[in-house]
């Protein structure tokens, strides 16, 4: 029954729900302290482990959390279960055994699937045991808010301080996996203030950089729309450098244009997407590594669809989603997302 009603809960898509956060009291919120930190985020659960959330879990473990974990992939779980990380069979018996929940997972359906289906975070159903799930996947601002509602709607086994219910924050980062493996990502936090002041020291046991973005959903909101505007900077600048060429500019003159000029941005700065112009990015090694083309694809997708479901006209956002769904198409889907100027454009390598 509990299962059923969590799921209601997520069915409602459609309604215009007012995500009203309760602010706390100065003299209830100075109850907070450091002293209060390790009971609160002692234990650690972390569902999710590819690329990112391996990393993410292990600068958690370095940094002193106890660690339990979960993944599909035997493989990785074994990886971790040889360095002494307690494995879990199920991310309902790692939210058993953790104060907090970490989830990092490709998409909004995996994401669903790992909190809703049986034995699944919630699988507790009205009794939780974590009281506070952070999802860090990259995912629609709709599902980070019906998920939200479906966890606030939960109880706790045991009260955690003045936390009578638990809470959910969505997380997303930016930064890439060199960011990951570095502890240097930036997470963009929806959803309880609280809650994010509370768990802040496991976000920069993570990564450098924490923005607080406002209510539940919101994280998710910012993710999309960096990314929408990344995607985007990278097909004008790809388009510039490709003309450019074609008229007879050599594209290492034309960074210094840009990157003295009013084009200066970090697709041409710092990311460029020309072979030979730059070294330590994608670009110099056959756009292998970083932000896969398929990823950068998913992303724009999901901003679309935000984009429809209220109204707005976004035709960058439609154009930026064909092309790299076209990328995608043509055996690309791995290559990092810059490899647009080479794959799309038929831009030629610097000499």
């Amino acid at each position: 029954m509990a299962i059923c009603r969590v799921r209601s809960l997520l069915a409602l898509s459609k309604s215009k729900t007012k995500f009203v956060f309760s602010v706390f009291q100065l003299s209830t919120f100075c109850r907070f302290s450091s002293s209060n930190a390790p009971s609160l985020l002692e234990r650690v659960g972390f569902v999710g482990l590819g690329n990112m959330g391996s990393r993410m879990a292990n600068n958690l473990i370095k940094a002193g959390y106890k660690v339990a974990i979960h993944d599909m992939n035997y493989e990785v779980m074994k990886m971790f279960s040889d360095k002494g990380v307690l494995t879990k069979k199920s991310p309902f018996e790692v939210a058993e055994t953790s104060d907090v929940v970490i989830t990092m997972l490709p998409s909004s359906t995996h994401v669903l699937d790992v909190y809703t289906e049986p034995n699944g975070l919630l699988h507790g159903g009205s009794l939780l045991r974590p009281w506070l799930f952070i999802d860090s996947s990259t995912i629609d601002p709709q599902t980070s808010r019906k998920l939200s509602v479906a966890v606030s709607s939960c109880a706790l086994k045991e009260n955690k301080d003045y936390w009578e219910n638990p809470v959910m924050l969505d997380a997303p980062v930016s930064g890439g996996v060199l960011a990951a493996e570095a502890g240097t990502l930036t997470f963009m936090v929806g959803g309880s203030e609280e809650a994010y002041l509370a768990a802040k020291p496991l976000f920069l046991s993570m990564g450098k950089n924490t923005i607080y973005c406002g209510g539940a959903g919101n994280g998710s909101v910012a993710k999309i729309c960096n990314n929408l505007a990344m995607a985007v900077s990278m097909l004008g600048v790809s388009e510039a450098f490709a003309l450019g060429q074609s008229l007879g500019i050599s594209t290492s003159t034309l960074t210094k244009i840009f990157n003295s000029s009013s084009a200066r941005c970090w697709s041409s700065d710092t990311y460029n997407p020309v072979p030979g112009v730059m070294d330590g990015v994608p670009s110099s090694r056959n756009y292998e590594g970083g932000f896969a083309s398929k990823l950068m694809a998913k992303d724009l997708n999901l901003a679309a669809a935000s984009a429809k479901e209220v109204g707005l006209k976004c035709p960058l956002t439609s154009q930026a989603e064909d092309i790299f769904m076209e990328l995608c198409k043509e055996g690309h889907g791995t290559k990092d997302f810059s490899c647009v100027f080479r794959h799309y454009y038929y831009g030629k390598d610097e000499l």
